[in-house]
C-alpha cells in the first residue's frame, strides 16, 4: 500500500523523498554497525546508501534533460513539416486556376510559430518542488531522530518514581514524642532522596528503586534511645541514613573504633561538626526455604560499606548522624560523595540544643 501512494507521487516529490529517507536511515544504521560492530546492520546500511545513491544519479540526469532538451525531436518536427508543405504546394496551383482565390484570416495563413514536437512542456517549478519535499521531510526525520529524547519512554511511565510515604501509618515509640522531638524516618527519608542523590554517588543516570523510613529505636536501651533511619536503593548503590540520639560524642566514637574491626578511620569537619569516616563489613545472612519450615545459616560478611559519622550538634554533646554506602559488587564511592550528601542532608536535622 505504502508503495503503491510512493509512486503516485509526482516524480520532483517522490525522488528527493526517497534520498531523503535513504541517506538518514543508512547513515543512522551505518553508525549503530560501527559503535555495536554489527556486520549484518552494516550490511543494511550499505543497501540503503547505494540506494539512494541510485536516486540521486536519477534526478542528476533529469535535471540535464531538462536543461538540455535533445534535439533529435526538433529535427524530426522540421522534417515533418517540410514534407507537408511539398505536398500542399500542387494543390494549392489547382485550386487557383479553378477558382479565384480568397484571402484567407491571418490565423489561417500559416504566420506563426508552428507548436513541433520537440517544444518544451511548462516548467512546473521542479526545484520548488525538490526543495520543498527536502525540507518536509527532512523536518520528520529529525522529529523521530529527536523524539524520543524529549518524550518519556513507556518504561519509565510503567515504573513509578520512588516515594518516603509510609502507608502503614504507625505511631512512632514514645521516645519521638520528648523535647526536643527526634526526626521521623519518613522526614529523614525525605532530606535524603534528592533528585540529585543519583548524581552525588557519581551515576546520574540512575532512578531510586525503593525509598523507606523508619522509626526505630537504638539496640539495647528498653526503647529510650530514638534512631530514625532511612534507606534509598539504586542499580549500583544503596544508601542508608540514620540519626542516633544518645549521649555518645564522636570523640568518644573514634576512640573506640581503636578496638572494634573498623578500618580506614579518617577524622574530618562537615559544617563545623566533628565527624569521622570508617569502613567496615555489611552482615549477610543466608535463609534456607527449603526443610521443616526453613532454617537460618550462619552470620557471615557480605560486601564492605563506607560510612560517615557526623556529631548531631558543634559542640559534639552527644548524637551522631551517620551515613553509610554499599553495593552488592563491593565498589565503594568516594569520600567526597558522603561529603556531599551530609552537606545536603545535615541542615534538615535540627542541631540537639545545649543541655
Amino acid at each position: 500500500m505504502l508503495g503503491f501512494l510512493i509512486r503516485l507521487l509526482p516524480f520532483w516529490v517522490r525522488e528527493p523523498l526517497l534520498i531523503v529517507v535513504g541517506s538518514v536511515f543508512g547513515v543512522r544504521i551505518m553508525y549503530l554497525a560501527v559503535t555495536e560492530h554489527d556486520r549484518v546492520a552494516a550490511g543494511i546500511g550499505l543497501v540503503f546508501l547505494v540506494f539512494t545513491a541510485i536516486r540521486v544519479h536519477g534526478v542528476v540526469r533529469a535535471l540535464r534533460a531538462r536543461r538540455n532538451p535533445s534535439p533529435a525531436a526538433s529535427a524530426g518536427g522540421a522534417t515533418v513539416d517540410a514534407a507537408a508543405h511539398a505536398q500542399v504546394q500542387p494543390q494549392a496551383a489547382l485550386a487557383q486556376a479553378a477558382v479565384q482565390p480568397q484571402p484567407l484570416p491571418q490565423a489561417q495563413a500559416g504566420t506563426g510559430p508552428r507548436p513541433g514536437a520537440g517544444t518544451p512542456k511548462k516548467d512546473h517549478n521542479a526545484w520548488g518542488q525538490a526543495v520543498g519535499a527536502v525540507a518536509l521531510f527532512g523536518a520528520l526525520g529529525a522529529i523521530l531522530w529527536l523524539g524520543p529524547r524529549f518524550m518519556p519512554s513507556e518504561e519509565v511511565n510503567a515504573t513509578p518514581p520512588a516515594s518516603c510515604s509510609d502507608e502503614t501509618h504507625e505511631e512512632p515509640p514514645k521516645v519521638y514524642k520528648k523535647k526536643p522531638q527526634p526526626v521521623t524516618g519518613e522526614e529523614l527519608c525525605n532530606a535524603v532522596l534528592r533528585p540529585d542523590l543519583a548524581m552525588l554517588l557519581g551515576t546520574p543516570g540512575e532512578k531510586a528503586t525503593s525509598a523507606s523510613g523508619s522509626d526505630n529505636t537504638a539496640p539495647l536501651t528498653d526503647g529510650k534511645v530514638a534512631q530514625p533511619e532511612a534507606r534509598i536503593d539504586f542499580d549500583t548503590y544503596t544508601v542508608n541514613v540514620s540519626a542516633t540520639y544518645n549521649d555518645l560524642s564522636i570523640d568518644q566514637y573514634v576512640k573506640l573504633m581503636k578496638y572494634g574491626d573498623e578500618s580506614d578511620v579518617k577524622t574530618v569537619k562537615v559544617r563545623g561538626r566533628s565527624a569521622v569516616f570508617s569502613t567496615d563489613h555489611t552482615m549477610k545472612i543466608e535463609i534456607n526455604l527449603g526443610g521443616d519450615g526453613g532454617s537460618g545459616g550462619p552470620v557471615g560478611q557480605g560486601p564492605l560499606e563506607r560510612t560517615l559519622s557526623v556529631a548531631l550538634d558543634r559542640g559534639d554533646r552527644g548524637g551522631y548522624c551517620e551515613i553509610t554506602v554499599w553495593s552488592e559488587s563491593g565498589a565503594l564511592p568516594s569520600d567526597t560523595a558522603l561529603l556531599d550528601i551530609a552537606e545536603k542532608v545535615l541542615p534538615k536535622i535540627p542541631e540537639r540544643p545545649a543541655r
